[in-house]
């Protein structure tokens, strides 16, 4: 008599769907960080100790095509955009003093 809990199985079957995502997505993760850090230790090292880095090393991602000098540029604002301005509360008066003790 080795009857198997339906709730059971469906967690066994579960578990291992999870298990598979899971490692995909490691591997994904480890295909992604190929390569090496930008800056590299190197230039931090030398930027740390006040030599300029004009030239980075190449971390071996390739070239990010989707940046443009003119994405990065400024805008002017917009017609009639005005920033708000705050104004400081002003407390009323106090009441008047009575003279009379």
């Amino acid at each position: 008599m080795t009857e198997e809990h339906p709730q059971k199985a469906a967690a066994e079957k579960q578990l291992a769907a999870d298990r598979e995502l899971s490692e995909r997505s490691r591997a994904e993760y480890a295909e992604r960080m190929k390569g090496k850090p930008t800056p590299t230790q190197h230039e931090n090292d030398m930027a740390v100790l006040g030599a300029p880095v004009f030239e980075k090393e190449d971390d071996g991602s390739g070239p990010d095509l989707g940046v443009t000098g003119r994405a990065l540029e400024g805008r002017p604002a917009a017609q009639g955009y005005q920033t708000r301005q705050a104004q400081p509360h002003r407390q009323p008066p106090p009441p008047p003093r009575s003279t009379t003790t």
